[in-house]
């Protein structure tokens, strides 16, 4: 029994085989992803970064962290700045967007993005996550969109962004169902052990916006 070479498809057939091939790929391509994928996320693959995720759009980021003119936010893993230039830009002159990344390449993409764009209220620092290079009650608002898995400890980071939260602060987590993914009963956990209540939530179990605040009147 002979089989069929490419040259033997019929145009209808070779339509057909076309894009199951390509889906082939795709998806061969995504479980690479999925089990190479390293924490923090490199930057040769930054690209990825600039995808939009299902939910976890700017418009849920705005409802939750509702920034205001003149106040001072962090972020902690910017990325390539796809929240980062859109928060600094509803900051104001008076305001201030600080990022914090443990890879100097991602904060150096960020900042030429901002330069492009003329959005200057960003300041970056490298840093780790567990030790930020922040006093006590420096900011009004802190926010991570899929990055607090990647940290090797997740509780200690979320101990931290407390700390340097001033009272009356809030704190917006978003997370997706990746390799890091940190589901929500776990991220209410290490809420917990910071001291950080649960405020409102967006989206679905899979791919959410949590916020949490310092208890009323609790001073760090």
């Amino acid at each position: 029994m002979s089989s069929k070479t490419g040259d033997d498809w019929s145009p209808r057939q070779r339509s057909v085989k076309r894009p199951v091939l390509i889906a082939a790929a795709a998806a061969a391509a995504a479980a690479a992803w999925w089990w190479t994928d390293s924490a923090p996320y490199p930057y040769a693959q930054h690209w990825l970064l600039d995808l939009p995720l299902p939910f976890l759009t700017n418009r849920r980021l705005d409802a939750l962290l509702a920034v205001r003119p003149g106040e001072r936010v962090l972020e902690v893993g910017p990325g390539t700045g796809l929240q980062a230039l859109h928060v600094a830009g509803g900051l104001g002159a008076g305001g201030r967007l600080d990022i914090v990344d443990i890879q100097q390449p991602m904060l150096d993409h960020v900042m030429r993005r901002a330069a492009a764009t003329k959005i200057s209220p960003i300041v970056p620092a490298r840093a780790d996550a567990r030790d930020l290079p922040f006093e006590d009650g420096s900011f009004d608002a802190a926010y991570l969109v899929t990055a607090l898995g990647e940290i090797p400890d997740p509780g200690a980071a979320m101990r931290e962004i407390r700390r340097v939260l001033k009272p009356g602060g809030r704190l917006v987590v978003g997370e997706f169902a990746d390799r890091h993914y940190v589901p929500l009963v776990t991220l209410l956990g290490y809420a917990n052990a910071a001291g950080l209540r649960p405020s409102a939530r967006l989206g679905p179990p899979l791919a959410y916006f949590a916020r949490f605040e310092p208890p009323s009147g609790d001073a760090i």
